[in-house]
């Protein structure tokens, strides 16, 4: 089924070249169906690459997706221009008076800070709590499943000795839950980060349910109790090329950055990544999207929260 978008986000002609089907506000009028609402809290500096991974994957679930791009006010992009900001999202007090089937809120270049150092944490403090009573199920990625856990749970998180980067193998630890249902007992998804949390303390939380977790990589997958918040500490939204791009980067300025693990071919950097994560993402996704918003959420979305 099709994902409505803005007719201009550039995110819209990529998609169209890999035959995802795209529909426009106007066809999407005369569709005799309620679309899920699901917002995009974007925080990654590269905006207008993180929205085509997000979007590529919400359009291959067989639910009709409505999505709204989601920005933070109290922080200046240097990444994406302010023309595209102010033509394709909106702020948080555009939507707050809004309610949403489903939320994701994206990772973000800032975990070596202190959570309440980050410019934008009072702002996203506020989205976090608004959530509870205007957004039925949210997904966490990366940064964002640390500061959700964080805020919602008290679960800290630690500096790790150096860059966790790579495609990492997990192990599924409750197969039946619906959120992984039909992936492998092992496997893949990429990791891109300085900090991590630690399986003790989640494990140690009733309110918390532990899903997936990786030898080397640590924990990955986790609910709460009402199914209405998952955290996924990894980026199974990852294109072939993003992490050979944030390697070349992190090299460029000088950083000591190791190959990303697993990741290029005999880890030669010359060499094209191998994509072995996608069918996994694309099912975690549909997963959540299924279960914990379509088949969870109210059709009337007025009484969510009441």
């Amino acid at each position: 089924m099709p994902i409505r978008i803005d007719e201009m986000l550039p995110a819209r002609s990529i998609l169209e070249m890999e035959n995802i089907f795209v529909m426009s506000r106007e066809r999407a009028m005369h569709q005799d169906i309620r679309p899920l609402r699901i917002l995009i809290l974007n925080l990654m500096p590269t905006k207008i690459e993180t929205e085509t991974q997000l979007l590529r994957l919400l359009s291959y679930s067989p639910i009709q997706v409505d999505v709204e791009l989601l920005q933070v006010v109290s922080h200046v992009s240097k990444n994406t221009s302010a023309e595209h900001l102010l033509t394709f999202y909106r702020c948080f007090e555009e939507v707050r008076g809004e309610k949403f089937d489903g939320m994701i809120i994206t990772g973000a270049p800032v975990e070596q800070l202190p959570f309440e150092r980050v410019d934008y944490w009072e702002e996203l403090c506020a989205i976090f709590e608004w959530s509870k009573t205007h957004v039925y199920s949210t997904f966490h990625i990366c940064w964002g499943a640390q500061a959700g856990l964080y805020y919602h749970h008290g679960i800290q998180k630690y500096p790790l000795e150096r860059k966790l980067s790579g495609i990492y193998s997990h192990r599924l630890l409750d197969a039946g839950h619906p959120l992984v249902r039909g992936l492998d007992d092992e496997y893949l998804a990429p990791h891109s980060r300085y900090t991590t949390v630690l399986r003790q303390e989640v494990e140690a939380n009733p309110a918390l349910h532990l899903l997936g977790v990786s030898a080397l990589a640590g924990v990955h997958l986790v609910c709460d109790s009402s199914n209405r918040n998952v955290f996924a500490t990894g980026h199974s939204e990852y294109d072939r090329e993003t992490l050979a791009r944030e390697y070349f980067r992190d090299i460029e300025r000088g950083l000591d950055s190791a190959v990303p693990y697993h990741y290029f071919p005999e880890d030669d950097p010359l060499r094209t990544p191998k994509l072995c994560w996608r069918s996994a993402a694309s099912l975690l996704f549909s997963n959540w999207l299924n279960f914990f918003v379509y088949q969870r959420t109210p059709f009337d979305l007025a009484v969510l929260g009441r």
